[in-house]
């Protein structure tokens, strides 16, 4: 999956295999906000983690 933008905000998800963790970095206007951590098991995270994680992100933050 790759960047996802929501509202002017900027959402690039990375994931080590080996570690078994990934992180989605947060921006806005080009400046980066946080790191959202998560750990998944398997090959690759499914798509559909990432997605309900910047889902939840958007409601917490009031993100639309």
């Amino acid at each position: 999956m790759g960047a996802v933008e929501r509202s002017g905000y900027i959402f690039e998800p990375e994931y080590s295999v080996i570690n078994q963790d990934g992180a989605i970095h947060v921006y806005h206007k080009g400046e980066f906000i946080e790191e959202v951590k998560f750990s998944f098991e398997g090959k690759a995270p499914d798509p559909g983690l990432t997605e309900r994680l910047i889902d939840q992100y958007c409601e917490k933050h009031g993100i639309d």
